[in-house]
């Protein structure tokens, strides 16, 4: 035998003799928890035992066990402390003597049971409560004051408060200076005395960028906006790291104080990016009973000129297998440019070219526009645009051509909780359209309005009522003058599930149909969860298309209802409709619906 193999029938001895050695200390054992009273503490305690939890775990050394169980003493008394009880008592028995009372090096080679004891005592109240010096308009929450239960994470939440509202006018390096905390045993209170420290007014000094290799400093610098000689507020610095978020062209963003202020009380600040990775495709797929399949894609570049500037191609074909129409194209691309002109605009050229094949129309389509967004706040933004548009249109009145220059003017008001599948919040979206007539086409403009709010109910948010409200109208143009594609329509996924895709419109005699010149579109949900991952949805939907431009007037409705499935997969659910119409005279029978992300 080599020495070689010796050596590695010793490597393959030691390591089965220690693995015996381990598995033949380990100690399965088993506890108890006994909490009298309970006051609702008892569950808050199991939660949150280190020794409890450490039963997961077959395999540990008794000695890591023991020094598991000293370690829940200051565990439990946290959880007491969080409860405001502080004349509490603990003990915590392995295999009948007391844990902390153990030597240190006491190692037994087994251990079998685990025995908490907790006597939380009586529930304190605050007595005295005083933080000082606080800034004018500082709210101390409200159960921080004398008679409330005194909870030691509320003493810490009121002395962060005051602190906060230190810093949000200007003192950047305020600090809690010193807290005196008094337990009254006798009385059962608590009296606690914070001091701050303010420091002086800061003003934000020089920013330093590091860490991105492939967006140019000065275009980094542009989109940040950073408010360098003003006033230091944190809001201001969330509002530089959102704006740099907002790009999509970095992975992390970070911005940290500088520890010392530098000469005349300014406040320097690094800003640290890492770079996002520069390129992204992804595709969609919808599927409905008569409008057929519809598929699209996308290619994006994060930063195609090292500026954070992007550039995104979309192509979509619609209609593969329908029954409403014949197949429909749509090639488009928008180069998009933060930091233009302000840190909160984004300026953005975009074009694209259409066919639809639709149930009224046929009609091929180009278009061109540049414009700018300026983001207000986080969940609020305005933009205007001018654009050129063109379209050759064949339909029942005959074969026609449009072109316009257009003024597209919108407004976002977004307080959802999540964009994919909200439970909560509301959304509003509103534009106006001007269109000017170029070449022999009348000029007009359209108006639409999209109002959505949630609701959730139940101790988990499980039940969420839903509902979305869609008024539009067409002004200046007449039914035969107006490009079809801009007429409003009703019937299929986006506006009454259950009825036939651009069922309801408008006849203006001779057998010529066409759409209308006002819309209003009125849904309702109500999701329920079934388990984590699926959910239920009832659903109804309701349309009307008039042939005036005041909405509700000269038309008619129809409506569809159904049922619905949800899956989650964590990037919005696979979506599952099923309808059929409930009212008006434009369809029958079943109709189903199937995406990704919520109908609305």
């Amino acid at each position: 035998m080599n020495s070689y193999s010796k050596f590695q029938h010793i490597w393959i001895g030691a390591f089965a003799f220690g693995f015996w050695l381990i598995t033949s200390y380990a100690a399965a054992f088993e506890t108890k928890l006994l909490v009298a009273p309970d006051n609702g503490i008892q569950k808050v305690i199991k939660d949150t035992s280190l020794i409890i939890a450490a039963q997961d775990n077959p395999n540990q050394l008794p000695s890591d066990i023991i020094a598991t169980a000293r370690a829940d003493y200051r565990q439990i008394l946290s959880v007491l402390y969080r409860r405001g009880y502080y004349s509490g008592t603990i003990s915590i028995l392995v295999d009948g003597r007391e844990a902390a009372a153990l030597p240190p090096f006491y190692t037994p080679n087994s251990i079998d049971q685990i025995t908490i004891k907790v006597d939380p005592g009586k529930p304190f109240r605050f007595g005295e409560t005083t933080i000082s010096p606080l800034a004018v308009g500082t709210e101390l929450p409200s159960g921080f004051a004398a008679g409330e239960l005194a909870r030691s994470g509320m003493i810490a939440d009121a002395a962060n408060a005051a602190n906060d509202a230190w810093r949000a006018i200007g003192h950047a390096k305020s600090r809690i200076d010193a807290q005196n905390i008094v337990a009254d045993h006798s009385n059962q209170t608590l009296d606690v005395n914070v001091a701050l420290a303010p420091g002086p007014l800061v003003r934000f000094g020089d920013l330093t960028v590091q860490g991105s290799a492939n967006v140019r400093e000065t275009r980094i610098r542009q989109i940040a906006g950073f408010p360098a000689g003003v006033v230091f507020s944190p809001q201001a610095l969330e509002d530089v790291a959102t704006r740099l978020r907002r790009t999509g062209t970095f992975s992390s963003v970070s911005l940290s104080e500088g520890d010392a202020l530098i000469t005349g009380d300014f406040l320097p600040v690094t800003l640290t990016l890492t770079d996002q990775k520069p390129r992204r495709l992804g595709f969609g797929v919808e599927i409905s009973s008569q409008e057929g399949i519809s598929t699209s894609a996308f290619w994006l570049h994060r930063n195609i000129f090292g500026g954070a500037e992007r550039l995104r191609f979309d192509a979509e074909i619609s209609g593969i297998g329908g029954s409403t129409g014949g197949l429909n194209y749509r090639l488009a691309s928008r180069l998009t440019r933060p930091g233009s002109l302000s840190s909160k605009n984004t300026a953005h050229i975009a074009a694209d070219i259409a066919q639809l094949d639709e149930p009224g129309f046929f009609s091929q389509q180009a278009y061109l526009e540049i414009g700018i967004e300026r983001i207000l706040s986080e969940r609020t933004s305005v933009s205007a645009a001018l654009a050129l548009r063109y379209s050759d249109v064949s339909d029942d009145i005959g074969l026609r051509t449009f072109t316009h220059l257009t003024l597209p003017i919108a407004g976002r008001h977004d307080l959802r909780d999540d964009l994919l599948n909200p439970k909560s919040g509301s959304y509003i979206q509103a534009s106006v359209t001007p269109y000017i007539g170029l070449n022999g086409s009348t000029s007009g403009a359209v108006m639409f309005l999209d109002a959505r709010g949630y609701y959730s109910v139940g101790a988990d948010k499980d039940t969420t009522f839903a509902g979305r409200a869609q008024v539009g109208s067409i002004l200046g143009f007449g039914l035969t003058t107006t490009p079809p594609d801009v007429l409003y329509y009703s019937g299929g996924g986006g506006t009454v599930r259950g009825q036939p895709f651009q069922s309801l419109n408008i006849d203006i005699g001779g057998g010529v149909q066409t759409g209308g010149l006002n819309f209003i579109g009125l849904s309702a949900e109500i999701r329920t969860k079934l388990s984590e991952k699926i959910s239920v949805v009832a659903f109804a939907d309701q349309g009307f298309v008039g042939s005036t431009s005041t909405p509700g007037q000269s038309g008619n409705w129809h409506g569809g209802a159904g049922l619905g499935l949800r899956y989650d997969t964590g990037v919005g659910p696979i979506r599952l409709d099923v309808a059929a119409p409930t009212n008006g005279n434009t369809g029958d029978g079943i109709q189903f619906y199937i995406g990704i992300g919520q109908a609305f």
